[in-house]
């Protein structure tokens, strides 16, 4: 075992970008917590970019790298750097190990919904996907999943050992959710709606949502549709979709809501619909949970694991299940309380500290350091 205190370095390009996306948030958040830990260790923090002042929280125990190369930074910047001044290893949180890394590595993946279903990606994605995947499969010395989906899908489609990869599910900080059912309802919006929040792109699969909207259109809380996300990648058919139904007046496309009005969005919806094909980690399902909002998912990858028993779910390709889920929603009110308290427990089980220690223990072990005493 190593002597204490070691270098952890911790490649913190992605939480820099002006735009985060889920994995750049689950970058920043880990990043926040694991700053936050008691111990010996030491942090290196390579960034593309430097943070703002307030990114992260202040520790003696880090030190911040801007390492200023506009193109080709992972590749030739870091893998400079490690071999300069190695750590003990470097932690890849969004990204992919550098084609030279003088140190061990540890790479979290988060999502292979591609091989699952390549059509919803554009062909360039597809080869920049599977090319840094088996990369980061062949050479990180551990990989954490953050599903156990995902850990299944490293191990069939990439041949991971099963010792070489680890679960560690993603955090997630309710309390911006916390006193959504008393805010005000957002302008525009109808009485009765079911919500989905996510880019429009093939693999939410909201061409089967439409149908099955279609199929409880003669209800007597005549529900309608609101749609908030981004167009994404093939898009356009989605909204045709819409159109063709003759749903038109009853679709509501919204694009991107500021993450300010989310809960309220949540809050007054009388369910939140996620019938994706596939997805890494549902963030989505705790945030309307945390909202106090009936949940509808599909089996879809890690859907099941984030829901748990809290959630109605349905096979993502069965589109009258969908239909007869969402009926049951609208005509079972105790259903819905029962969804409802069910939801509210299921957010508890997953917080940023428990990820952070978790992720630190597979650092520990996957670098050879001597362990962090848990906090008391």
């Amino acid at each position: 075992m190593s002597a204490a205190p070691a270098v952890i370095g911790v490649d913190a390009s992605r939480i820099t970008v002006a735009n985060r996306t889920g994995t750049e948030n689950y970058a920043l958040q880990l990043l926040r917590h694991l700053l936050r830990l008691p111990g010996q260790h030491e942090w290196r923090l390579y960034f593309r970019d430097a943070p703002q002042p307030n990114l992260l929280p202040h520790s003696a125990r880090a030190q911040q790298r801007v390492l200023a190369l506009p193109r080709l930074w992972t590749h030739a910047a870091l893998a400079s750097a490690l071999w300069r001044d190695p750590p003990a290893g470097l932690f890849i949180p969004a990204h992919v190990r550098p084609l030279f890394c003088a140190v061990p590595a540890v790479v979290t993946v988060h999502d292979l919904g591609f091989r699952h279903f390549p059509a919803t990606h554009t062909a360039s994605q597809r080869l920049y996907l599977n090319w840094s995947t088996r990369h980061n499969a062949r050479h990180a010395t551990h990989l954490i999943a953050d599903s156990h989906a995902t850990r299944r899908d490293l191990m069939e489609q990439y041949g991971v050992s099963a010792e070489r990869v680890t679960v560690v599910y993603p955090g997630f900080d309710a309390l911006p959710f916390a006193n959504a059912q008393r805010s005000a309802r957002l302008p525009g919006l109808p009485a009765n709606y079911l919500l989905h929040v996510g880019t429009l792109q093939p693999r939410k699969n909201l061409t089967r949502l439409m149908d099955a909207l279609a199929a409880v259109r003669m209800h007597p809380s005549q529900p309608e549709l609101v749609l908030a996300g981004r167009s994404g990648w093939l898009s356009a058919p989605i909204r045709q979709h819409a159109a063709a139904l003759g749903l038109g007046d009853r679709i509501h496309f919204l694009d991107y809501v500021p993450e300010a009005d989310l809960p309220a969005l949540y809050a007054h919806a009388t369910a939140c619909v996620l019938p994706s094909l596939y997805e890494g980690f549902g963030f989505t399902v705790l945030e309307a949970m945390a909202c106090g909002t009936p949940v509808i998912c599909s089996n879809g990858g890690s859907l099941p694991e984030v829901a748990g028993g809290a959630a109605l779910q349905f096979e993502a390709t069965d589109t009258a299940a969908l239909a007869h889920a969402i009926t049951r929603v609208l005509d079972d009110a105790a259903l819905r309380a029962q969804l409802v308290a069910r939801g509210a427990d299921r957010v508890r089980c997953f917080t940023w500290e428990q990820c952070a220690a978790q992720t630190l223990a597979v650092l520990e072990r996957a670098f050879q350091l001597s362990p962090t005493a848990p906090a008391h």
